[in-house]
C-alpha cells in the first residue's frame, strides 16, 4: 500500500510527547490527523528526562537532528551507579561515546514538548492541534469508523469522527478506562520523589547520569543544559525515598510544589569530595513532589479502530529513563504498521502484537527497580558500603545485568545499530529532502 494516497483520518487523543510524535509521523507518511488536547495552552512544564538512542534515532528520521535537540538538552556521555560510600558500583559510556550511531540526550521535558508542538504546527498547520478539547471516551460504528467523545473547555460535548482513534492521553487515560473498565487502580509502590533543578557545576564527565544510594533511598543527578560562561549548568535531580505503601497515596495532588526544607534532611549524609547533595538541593528554588506510580500491564492495547500508546498503554516507573523514549518509539512503530496495512484496525492489531507483550515486561522490570536493581543487590550483599566492588558483585555479573535490561528496553547497542529504519526512508525523503 502507498500510504501517501491514503485520505483516511486519524484522531489522536492527547498532545504530549507521544501524541505529537505520532502526528509528525502521520504527516511524514501522508495520513491526515488531528490532535485533541485538554490543556488550553502548551507551556514548558516538567523537569529532566532522558531520550535513549533508540528514540533519538526516530527523531532524526523525522528531521529533528542535533541542531534542534542540542537546544532542548545535552548529549549524555556516561551512566553511573554509586554506592552509599560514594564509590562506583557501575559506570559505562552512553550515546555516541558508547558506540551507538545516535546520541542519548538528557533534556528538559518542557522544552522538548514545546519543540515537538511547534514542529507539528509548522508542518501540519495550526488546525491540526485543538487545545481545550478532552477525549472522554469513544463509540465504534458499524462501518468500521470511530467517534471520539470530546468535552470542550466550555463544557460542551461533541463527537469527532475518524477512521482510527489513538489514545495518547496519559496515565489517567479515559480511552484505556473504557477499553479496560475493570483495570486495577494506579499502582504506588511506596516511593516518593522530589524533583527539581539547580544551577551548579556538572560532575564527572560534565554530562553524566548518576544514581546514588540504595534502591530505597537515592538521588538521581544529571545536567540538562550546556554550561554557561561560568561553568554552571541546569542540573536535574530526583530525590527518592521509599516508605510504607500499604495505603494509597494520601496527599493531594500528583505533581505539586514543595519547599526544599520538607525533605532535604533525608539526604544530609550524601556528601563526598566530588559531590555535595545538600548544597545542590539548597541551590533550587522549588521542588515538585509526587509518588512514583505506574499501572499494571494490560493484555492488549487495541479495540478495533482504537489503540493506546505512551503512558496510556504502559505507564512505568522512571527507573529505566525510558518512558518518553518508548512513547516516541510507539509512534514510529505504529506509523510503520499503518504504512504496511493501511489506516485499518489490522494495522493497530499488528502494532499491538509488536509491542504490547515486550513493553509490558519492561513495565514490570522497572517496577522491580530496573537498572537500579544493581543498587538493590549491593544493599542486600553489603549494605551499600564496600572497599572493592568486585568483591561484592563481579564485573561480569554487573555487565550481564545491564545488557539484559538494555535488550529488553530496546536500546541494546549492537541490535539497534544493525536494525533497519522503522519506516523506510523512501516514504518521506522527498517530502523533507532528507538523505
Amino acid at each position: 500500500m502507498n500510504a501517501s494516497t491514503n485520505n483516511k483520518r486519524v484522531i489522536i487523543a492527547g498532545g504530549g510527547i507521544g501524541g505529537l510524535t505520532l502526528a509528525l509521523t502521520l504527516h511524514q507518511i501522508g495520513i491526515p490527523c488531528v490532535v485533541l488536547e485538554s490543556v488550553r495552552q502548551i507551556h514548558p512544564l516538567g523537569v529532566g528526562i532522558n531520550i535513549q538512542p533508540n528514540a533519538v534515532r526516530e527523531l532524526f528520521e523525522l528531521g529533528i537532528g542535533p541542531e534542534v535537540l542540542d537546544q532542548v538538552g545535552i548529549q549524555a556521555q556516561e551512566w553511573a551507579l554509586v554506592g552509599l560510600n560514594g564509590k562506583d558500583v557501575y559506570a559505562e559510556p552512553r550515546g555516541l561515546k558508547a558506540g551507538y550511531r545516535w546520541p542519548q540526550y538528557a533534556a528538559h521535558r518542557g522544552k522538548l514538548h514545546v519543540m515537538l508542538f511547534e514542529k507539528v504546527i509548522e508542518r501540519l498547520g495550526e488546525p491540526s492541534v485543538r487545545l481545550g478539547q478532552r477525549v472522554t471516551g469513544y463509540e465504534k460504528h458499524a462501518d468500521g469508523t470511530v467517534s471520539a467523545i470530546v468535552e470542550h473547555a466550555n463544557g460542551e460535548v461533541t463527537r469527532e469522527q475518524g477512521d482510527l482513534l489513538i489514545g495518547a492521553d496519559g496515565i489517567h487515560s479515559s480511552i484505556r478506562a473504557q477499553m479496560h473498565p475493570n483495570q486495577p487502580p494506579i499502582h504506588w509502590g511506596g516511593t516518593i520523589m522530589w524533583r527539581g533543578t539547580s544551577m551548579a557545576k556538572p560532575i564527572r564527565t560534565g554530562s553524566s547520569f548518576v544514581g546514588l544510594g540504595t534502591h530505597k533511598h537515592r538521588m538521581v543527578i544529571y545536567p540538562i543544559s550546556q554550561p554557561d560562561r561560568h561553568g554552571m549548568a541546569a542540573i536535574n535531580w530526583i530525590a527518592e525515598r521509599t516508605v510504607d505503601s500499604s495505603t494509597e497515596w494520601q496527599k493531594s495532588g500528583w505533581f505539586k510544589p514543595v519547599a526544599i526544607s520538607e525533605f532535604a534532611a533525608y539526604f544530609d549524609e550524601f556528601r563526598f569530595d566530588w559531590l555535595d547533595v545538600p548544597d545542590l538541593l539548597a541551590r533550587a528554588d522549588v521542588a515538585y513532589e509526587n509518588p512514583m506510580i505506574d499501572r499494571d500491564p494490560i493484555p492488549y492495547w487495541h479495540d478495533g479502530p482504537v489503540a493506546l500508546m505512551g503512558d496510556a498503554a504502559h505507564a512505568m516507573y522512571p527507573t529505566g529513563s525510558n518512558g518518553a523514549s518508548q512513547a516516541i518509539v510507539d509512534a514510529r512503530v505504529l506509523g510503520a504498521s499503518l504504512v504496511r496495512s493501511g489506516t485499518t484496525p489490522a494495522a493497530l492489531a499488528a502494532y499491538n502484537t509488536a509491542l504490547c507483550g515486550p513493553i509490558s515486561d519492561v513495565v514490570l522490570r522497572n517496577r522491580g527497580d530496573g537498572p537500579f536493581g544493581l543498587l538493590k543487590i549491593i544493599d542486600e550483599r553489603c549494605g551499600g558500603h564496600f572497599d572493592a566492588i568486585d568483591d561484592v558483585i563481579p564485573q561480569a555479573e554487573r555487565d550481564d545485568y545491564m545488557a539484559n535490561y538494555k535488550k529488553a528496553a530496546g536500546f541494546s547497542r549492537d541490535l539497534l545499530n544493525q536494525a533497519p529504519p522503522t519506516i523506510a526512508p523512501e516514504k518521506y525523503q522527498e517530502r523533507f529532502g532528507l538523505g
